[in-house]
C-alpha cells in the first residue's frame, strides 16, 4: 500500500471512531463534555480539509472566509478564552489538577491540526486524531472498571506520542527551511491577487483588523515605495555577508519570514532574492509542541488570537520531560540534519520583516499552567545547548548570516498612516552621516579600558563595563560600527565587553522585551555574571524572579552579559516621543535609541574565528568573552541559546563615559545629550 492510501485509512478510521464519541455516555459527564468538544473540534477540522481540498476556499466571499476564520479561532480569543479547555484555570476547574492540565495540553495540540487542514497535511492531522483516540480510550477503558484514569497513564501517552513524532515533526519543518520540496505559502504569496484581500485567508492563520489594514495601506502605495521597502532588507541581507568576508555565492536559499499583510514588500523581496541567485523559503510559526508555542513568533504568521494562550503553553514540555526524551530529541536532530546536510549547506539564513505595534501584553501567571521543574529547567537547557551545537555544525554560523526590518501595524493607532511614513524615513537614513559619526564614537571608545553608565531622575542605572586590551590600537577596535545592513535600522557601535571587572546595576523604569512588560526592572552584575534581578510586576518578589529567570534567564541560574552598545538613532528616539509609542517599537528599533545591555551570548556566537573588520579598515577584535573563549574545551559550556537586549532611553541617561588606564575620562552622553564633538548632528535628531 502507498503511503498516501496509508495515510488516507488511517484518517478515515480515526474520524469515523471521533464522530461516534459524542453520541457515547462511558465517562462521567464532565470528562463527556470535554471529549464531545474535542471531537467536534475534530470534525470541524476535516470539514475545513475539505473546504481546501475542492477548491471552495479560493472560491468563497469575503464574508464567508472572516466567518470561518473566526470559528476556527473563537475559543481561544479573549472573550472565550475563560470557558475554554485551552485554558489551564478552566481545565483544571473542570476536570481537576492533573487531568485538567493534561487534557488542556491536548487541546492545544489538536489546535496545530489548523495549519495543517489549510495544507492538506493529512498525515499531521491523522496522528493527531490518534492521540485524542488514544486518551479517550483511557477514559473509557477506566470508566469500565469504575475508576479515575491515571495521571501517569496519560503522561505515558503523550511521552510516547512526542518520542515517536518528533524526528518527523522536525524533518517537516526542516524541508520547509532548507526548501526541499514545500512552496506552500511562497505560491500564495506570488500567485495571489494581492488586490484582493481574501488570499490572507488562504495561510489557514488568524486574521485580525492589522492584517487587513496592513496589506490594505501597501497597496495604496506606490511601486517605488514598495520596492525601496524590499531592497532596504534585500541589501542589507547582502551587505551583511559582504562586510563580514562571507561567500554569499555558495548560497542558494534564504528563509523570508514576516507577519501576515506585508505579502506586497515580500513578493519584491523574492524577486530581488531571486536576482541574488537565491531561493526563498517560508516556514509557518509553531504551533505545536514540536515546535514549541510563545508569545514571540518564530516564522511567517498572522495575528496572535490570543498571547495569554501562548503563554499559558510554553512549558507544556513539563508534563513528560526527562532525560530519555531529551536525548530522543537530541538524536532526531542530528538525523534530520545529516539527511539533508548538503541543504543545509547552501542555506543562506533568514531575512526577517517584524511588525510591531500592538497593544502591550502583561502575562498572568497560573498556578495551574505546566511549569517545568528545576531538574527539567537544567536539563531543558543543557538540551537546547546540545541542539544548538549540532545545528551549527550543519548551518554553520561563520557562513550564513540574516537581516532583520520592523514595520509598524494599524493597531498602532489613529496615525497608523503618519508613523508608518516615519518608520520607512527611520529605516532609510543616511547611512554614511550615522557611519561617520560612530566612527568618531568608536575611536573615543577605543582610547579607553572601562565604560561608565549612570542613570538620572528614576533610573537608577550604575555599570562599569570593562572593554578588551587592543594589542595595536593602530589597527584594531573593540567596537562594531553597525549601520543598516543585517540589523535596520541604522543606529549603534557594540562589543562583547570583558567579563572580569564588569559590574553593577542596570535599572530600566518600564521596557517590553520579546512581547512581554517589565516594570522597575533591575539586574546586578559581578564579573560580567547577573548575580541578582527583580521588578515590580507582581506583588510576591518570588514570584517577580521567578518571571525574569523563566522569560528574560530562559531557566539558566545565571547569565553572561554579551554586548554592550550604544544606540545613536536619536530621529528613532523622537518619532517615538512624538507618537508615544515608545512602549510599543521593537526591540530592533529600541536597541537604538540609547545604551543597551544584552544578556546571555555574544553578538560573534559560532562567529568567533570570522575576521570582520570596520570601513575604517580596523579588524574588530572584541568577539568573545571568558565564557565563548570555552568553546575549544566544552562548546556546552560556551553558549547559552540567547541574546535578549535591554535599553536605557536617552532620557534617563545621565552620564556615558569613557575610562583610560591612565584615569582620563571622555564623556560621550551626558544628561541625554550627545557631548562628544563630532556628534553635533546627533542632537539634531532629537527635533526630529
Amino acid at each position: 500500500m502507498r503511503r498516501e492510501e496509508l495515510i488516507a485509512e488511517r484518517y478515515d478510521l480515526a474520524l469515523s471512531r471521533i464522530r461516534e464519541i459524542p453520541n457515547e455516555s462511558i465517562c462521567g459527564e464532565a470528562y463527556r463534555e470535554y471529549f464531545t468538544q474535542m471531537a467536534e473540534f475534530v470534525k470541524m477540522m476535516d470539514q475545513t480539509l475539505a473546504f481546501v481540498e475542492d477548491g471552495s476556499l479560493f472560491r468563497a466571499s469575503m464574508e464567508e472566509l472572516q466567518e470561518r476564520n473566526h470559528l476556527l479561532y473563537a475559543d481561544i480569543l479573549p472573550e472565550q478564552y475563560d470557558k475554554s479547555y485551552a485554558n489551564p484555570d478552566y481545565a483544571v476547574s473542570r476536570l481537576g489538577e492533573s487531568i485538567g492540565r493534561a487534557l488542556s495540553f491536548l487541546y492545544g495540540e489538536l489546535r496545530s491540526m489548523i495549519p495543517a487542514a489549510y495544507e492538506k497535511n493529512r498525515a499531521s492531522m491523522a496522528v493527531r486524531m490518534e492521540l485524542l483516540l488514544e486518551v479517550y480510550q483511557s477514559f473509557v477503558c477506566a470508566a469500565q472498571e469504575h475508576a479515575e484514569p491515571e495521571a501517569e497513564a496519560l503522561r505515558q501517552i503523550f511521552y510516547w506520542y512526542v518520542s515517536d513524532y518528533y524526528e518527523a515533526e522536525f524533518e517537516e519543518k526542516t524541508e520547509v527551511l532548507l526548501g526541499a520540496d514545500r512552496d506552500f505559502a511562497r505560491r500564495i504569496i506570488m500567485e495571489s491577487d494581492l488586490s484582493d484581500l481574501r488570499y490572507l485567508y488562504y495561510f489557514g492563520e488568524y486574521i485580525s483588523e492589522n492584517e487587513l489594514g496592513t496589506a490594505a495601506h501597501l497597496n495604496e502605495m506606490p511601486a517605488e515605495e514598495i520596492r525601496k521597502m524590499a531592497d532596504t532588507c534585500t541589501e542589507g541581507y547582502r551587505i551583511g555577508f559582504e562586510v563580514t568576508g562571507k561567500d554569499i555565492s555558495i548560497k542558494e536559499t534564504v528563509a523570508v519570514r514576516y507577519f501576515l499583510g506585508f505579502e506586497r514588500v515580500v513578493r519584491q523581496m523574492v524577486d530581488n532574492f531571486d536576482r541574488m541567485g537565491l531561493q526563498s523559503t517560508f516556514y509557518r510559526a509553531g504551533a505545536s509542541i514540536f515546535q514549541g508555542r510563545n508569545v514571540s513568533k518564530n516564522g511567517y504568521c498572522g495575528a496572535n488570537p490570543n498571547r495569554q494562550y501562548d503563554y499559558d503553553h510554553k512549558e507544556d514540555w513539563a508534563l513528560f520531560l526527562d532525560g530519555a526524551l531529551a536525548g530522543r530529541r537530541l538524536e532526531a536532530v542530528r538525523n534530520v540534519f545529516e539527511k539533508y546536510k548538503e541543504l543545509a549547506a547552501l542555506y543562506g539564513g533568514p531575512a526577517v520583516i517584524e511588525s510591531f505595534g500592538e497593544e502591550p501584553f502583561v502575562p498572568v501567571t497560573k498556578k495551574t499552567a505546566c511549569r517545568l521543574s528545576e531538574k527539567q529547567q537544567k536539563l531543558s537547557v543543557e538540551n537546547a545547548g546540545q541542539i544548538a551545537a549540532v545545528q551549527n555544525e550543519y548551518i554553520r554560523g561563520e557562513e550564513h548570516s540574516f537581516t532583520i526590518i520592523a514595520f509598524p501595524v494599524p493597531q498602532i493607532g489613529e496615525r497608523y498612516r503618519e508613523i508608518f511614513d516615519d518608520i520607512v524615513r527611520i529605516n532609510t537614513l543616511d547611512y554614511m552621516l550615522y557611519r561617520n559619526i560612530q566612527q568618531t564614537i568608536i575611536d573615543c571608545l577605543d582610547k579607553g579600558s572601562t565604560v561608565l553608565v549612570k542613570g538620572m531622575g528614576e533610573n537608577a542605572t550604575d555599570m562599569k563595563v570593562q572593554l578588551h586590551r587592543l594589542e595595536d590600537p593602530r589597527t584594531q577596535t573593540n567596537f562594531e560600527n553597525c549601520v543598516a545592513d543585517v540589523n535596520i535600522p541604522v543606529g549603534e557601535v557594540f562589543t562583547s565587553p570583558l567579563l572580569a571587572g564588569t559590574e553593577g546595576t542596570l535599572h530600566v523604569t518600564r521596557v517590553f522585551l520579546s512581547g512581554l512588560e517589565y516594570r522597575d526592572l533591575r539586574i546586578v552584575f559581578r564579573d560580567g555574571f547577573v548575580t541578582d534581578y527583580g521588578c515590580n510586576n507582581f506583588a510576591s518578589p518570588e514570584e517577580n524572579r521567578r518571571y525574569i529567570k523563566d522569560n528574560l534567564l530562559f531557566h539558566h541560574d545565571r547569565l553572561p552579559l554579551g554586548e554592550f552598545a550604544i544606540g545613536t538613532n536619536t530621529t528613532a528616539f523622537a518619532v517615538a516621543r512624538k507618537y508615544g509609542i515608545e512602549a510599543k517599537l521593537p526591540i530592533l528599533i529600541a536597541e537604538k535609541t540609547g545604551p543597551h545591555f544584552a544578556l546571555g551570548d555574544t553578538c560573534y556566537s559560532h562567529e568567533e574565528e570570522v575576521r570582520s573588520f570596520n570601513p575604517d579598515g580596523k579588524e574588530i577584535v572584541a568577539k568573545e568573552n571568558e565564557v565563548s573563549a570555552l568553546r575549544d574545551t566544552d562548546v556546552s559550556k560556551a553558549y547559552f541559546q540567547c541574546h535578549t537586549d535591554i535599553t536605557i532611553p536617552y532620557d534617563e541617561l545621565g552620564e556615558l563615559s569613557v575610562l583610560t588606564s591612565t584615569g582620563e575620562k571622555y564623556a560621550i552622553i551626558q544628561n541625554g545629550q550627545f557631548v562628544l564633538p563630532g556628534c553635533e548632528e546627533l542632537n539634531r535628531g532629537f527635533m526630529a
